[in-house]
């Protein structure tokens, strides 16, 4: 049984993004800090990836533990809901079998794909980590116009 009205539950579910949310934001003023530079949800190719890392042939999606199914055991966002299970199930199951044909056609094309739930953006400190050796080190411009490399401590 839902707790809510199906009138605040219309009201709740249309302030849910699809893109620019706070887990993505997050995710893309850290990269942004560190130096790395990306496109957004790339028309062209499958998925419409959140990050795309063309030079780099990488790709990083940020993804919502509940409509994606985190299934770490724990991560608390990513169980399904206990009431409405035959409209819930067949949703969430369709999401996660659309990522992973997402994920394999990206990889088949020659990318390597990075998946961020939203429970990992909580540790900021384990996200540049692992962003950082997904990415491998960012590229600067000397004040001379010389590419140096620069580690991402």
């Amino acid at each position: 049984m839902d707790k809510l009205t199906p009138e605040q539950r219309s009201a709740n579910m249309s302030q849910i993004r699809s893109r620019d949310s706070k887990p993505e934001m997050l995710v893309r003023r850290l990269l942004h800090s560190l130096g790395y530079r990306y496109a957004l949800h790339e028309k062209g190719l499958p998925g419409r990836p959140d990050l795309v890392f063309r030079r780099r042939r990488k790709i990083v999606f940020v993804h919502g533990c509940f409509w994606h199914q985190h299934a770490s055991p724990t991560c608390r966002e990513g169980r399904p809901p206990k009431s409405n299970d035959s409209y819930w199930g067949l949703k969430l199951k369709r999401n996660v079998e659309r990522d992973s044909a997402t994920r394999y056609a990206l990889e088949d094309a020659g990318w390597n794909v990075l998946t961020i739930w939203e429970c990992e953006t909580r540790d900021p400190e384990k996200l540049k980590d692992r962003l950082t050796a997904f990415l491998g080190p960012t590229r600067a411009r000397a004040t001379t116009g010389e590419v140096v490399s620069v580690g991402t401590e």
